[in-house]
């Protein structure tokens, strides 16, 4: 996966993007600055979904519901474990199946 531009970076590029002068397109824009077209597109997207124009999740929203899934996974991983351990230990205590006294 290739790194992540930076959050200033993006931002400049928005502005810019936003600003340009009639007759100069988005791609170039795009093609000025390095990034690919549909790149900038999902940035202008995005600052209008953070900014309040348009509805969605905001950047802030995604990175928090990110985090959240990511806390569900280890806790449900947490909750296998357990379930096993439970299991296992609960066959080791049933009469007769544990080790004989000699």
């Amino acid at each position: 996966m290739p790194k992540p531009y930076p959050c200033e970076f993006r931002d400049d590029v928005v502005g810019m993007a936003r600003d340009r002068d009639p007759g100069v397109t988005v791609e170039q824009v795009a093609k000025d600055f390095g990034v690919h077209p549909m790149t900038l597109f999902k940035w202008l997207r995005q600052a209008d979904v953070d900014a309040g124009v348009k509805p969605g999740v905001s950047g802030s929203g995604s990175a928090e519901l990110r985090e959240a899934r990511k806390r569900i996974r280890l806790l449900e991983q947490e909750n296998e474990v357990l379930r096993r351990a439970t299991a296992y230990l609960s066959q080791a205590n049933l009469p007769g199946k544990g080790p004989t006294r000699s």
